[in-house]
């Protein structure tokens, strides 16, 4: 084999590993310093959505680690009609904020940002702040209360508004777990070294 050969097999090689790799998670997403260590790309885009929309770092994080664990690619389950044959997935969400197609379409026309993809972590942090500057605009929550706007986040801001997570016991669970998350995360970064 050449040598010009074997160099472009191990290009391809190498480059189709990164592809591969680039929907996945950081490891041990309890540790918000280890999480921005792994990927110092994500504290730049957090730190960009905290300086523009006033969002904190630690309440996108712990939204983040909800919807999508830190995955680009992540996506709602598939639904099955006798339990076999697929029907398409549960909703449109996609990517690390798992946002939905009409909304994502409302970020682009209100923001003017068009080339945009939810599978890349600046876009997504970015619609995450939008839309939480959205709510405490609609609905009056501290962008710091986690719990709040991740019910917000989840319910559509009319359906907070409405109460509509008043009768759904396991999502005010979830919420709290985010709200949890949120506090750990803050607490960490805060002893985070060269960040």
């Amino acid at each position: 084999m050449s040598k010009s050969l074997r160099m472009l097999c191990m290009t391809f090689l190498i480059g189709s590993c990164g592809i591969l790799s680039s929907g996945s998670a950081p490891r041990n997403l309890d540790d918000a310093c280890s999480i921005l260590q792994q990927r110092p790309h994500f504290h730049k885009a957090f730190k960009s959505t905290e300086k523009r929309w006033g969002v904190p770092v630690n309440v996108q994080m712990a939204i983040i680690h909800q919807e999508s664990r830190f995955r680009s690619n992540a996506k709602t389950p598939m639904r099955y009609f006798l339990g076999i044959i697929p029907r398409g997935r549960q909703s449109s969400a996609y990517g690390y904020a798992q946002a939905l197609d009409g909304t994502w379409n409302e970020y682009k026309q209100s923001t003017g940002r068009f080339v945009v993809r939810r599978s890349n972590i600046s876009d997504a942090t970015d619609f995450m702040g939008w839309y939480m500057a959205e709510t405490k605009r609609r609905n009056r929550i501290s962008l710091s209360n986690a719990k709040n706007q991740y019910l917000a986040y989840h319910e559509g801001q009319t359906g907070y508004a409405r109460g509509s997570y008043r009768k759904k016991s396991w999502l005010l669970k979830v919420a709290n777990k985010v709200d949890r998350r949120s506090s750990m995360y803050r607490r960490q970064l805060k002893g985070c070294d060269r960040l």
